[in-house]
């Protein structure tokens, strides 16, 4: 990825430092003004920019019955008619959406993406080699899990910017009142280096509000909690790294769940080694969401940093923008729910749109040289 000039770039944008930007694809959230001012050597500070990103797909499935998970309503056979023709429009939207997250600092498709809801790891073969992706050397991390739908997570990175050493996919055990087993995703865990940091990486997708946010909240508190011993061994076998943890939570980020995650809306606020910096939650105080429900905005899509990728502690790259992407072909065009995530399927009907969340992403800038005027 080519170096960009902060020097001259950023003197646009440090009035609107700290402040919520609204522009026609993005609500972007800005750093802090000391995190975004250029070096204060006399000269030009240049940047690495590297583009993180999580999108839930919305059941990106393929047209083949699978008879071991219930994906019967996705087939041509099924109630919403899953046809080949259908999954290739799909298939073309994702990639599109995909190509263009982060293109605002002139930037190639994101570097590292997290996804969920998709049913196996063909269908992400499919989805880079989509005409919008094809040029981009993606590679694939994924792992079938025992979810009843059969959709999982996954990973989608850049073979030439990150090389994993090691990937997991952890189970997460829960139960009902009757000690029932219920299944549900896996976490997924990605470690190895993106140029020259050491990072570990971790997706999730948790359990659903099926049933009502309060009855179902106990799951997702033990998605958190296995969330959380996830991170803590990594940090404890690995002091140096610098962690990850994207996904669809399914919660705010003020909910208990994400609290177990000690996720700070503020770096300041995160002080402590083990805790996370979540920024998306001062996007979510100013009424931003990724999905709709109930004519309430939620932000249940979300990408927390340990402290090492504050600027507090070590080099390498660094947290520099947060953001919701918003293009305008994402959003419902027209009538009672315009404006809001334009799905695939609503009320039962095909209506040929992308998802029903929107993706967001994050901006990381690394130093790499200094000019003399």
């Amino acid at each position: 990825m080519f170096p960009l000039d902060l020097a001259e770039t950023e003197m646009k944008n440090r009035i609107a430092l700290a402040l919520l930007v609204l522009t026609g694809h993005y609500a972007l959230l800005c750093q802090e003004p000391e995190d975004l001012t250029p070096s204060r050597q006399t000269g030009k500070s240049q940047y690495l920019i590297r583009t993180i990103a999580f999108y839930n797909l919305e059941n990106l499935f393929d047209t083949r019955n699978d008879s071991l998970t219930s994906d019967d309503a996705r087939t041509p056979e099924g109630v919403d008619h899953w046809t080949d023709e259908r999954l290739t429009k799909k298939l073309l939207h994702l990639s599109q959406t995909l190509a263009e997250i982060g293109n605002t600092m002139g930037a190639n498709p994101p570097d590292i993406i997290g996804v969920c809801e998709v049913e196996n790891e063909g269908l992400l073969q499919s989805l880079i080699q989509q005409p919008a992706l094809r040029s981009v050397p993606y590679g694939v991390v994924h792992f079938d899990a025992p979810d009843p739908r059969g959709i999982d997570v996954g990973l989608l990175y850049r073979k030439d910017r990150f090389f994993p050493e090691d990937s997991k996919s952890i189970r997460l055990l829960l139960y009902d009142e009757e000690g029932v087993r219920k299944y549900t995703r896996d976490q997924l865990i990605v470690t190895g280096y993106l140029d020259v940091d050491y990072i570990g990486i971790l997706v999730n997708h948790w359990p659903s509000r099926g049933g009502g946010a309060i009855r179902s909240r106990g799951h997702r508190k033990a998605a958190a909690l296995l969330q959380r011993h996830l991170i803590d061994s990594l940090m404890y076998r690995h002091p140096e790294i610098k962690i990850i943890s994207m996904g669809d939570f399914n919660d705010n980020p003020e909910d208990a769940s994400l609290s177990i995650l000690k996720g700070k809306a503020w770096k300041k606020e995160a002080s402590l080694n083990r805790e996370l910096y979540n920024p998306l939650s001062k996007g979510y105080r100013r009424g931003l969401g990724t999905l709709a429900y109930r004519d309430r905005w939620n932000l249940f899509d979300q990408i927390l940093f340990s402290q090492g990728w504050t600027g507090k502690t070590g080099g390498g790259y660094r947290l520099w923008k947060i953001g919701i992407f918003q293009a305008h072909y994402l959003k419902t065009p027209s009538g009672r729910y315009k404006g809001y995530p334009f799905r695939t399927y609503a009320g039962g009907l095909y209506q040929g749109g992308y998802s029903d969340h929107f993706p967001v992403f994050a901006y990381l800038i690394r130093p790499v040289k200094t000019m003399a005027n």
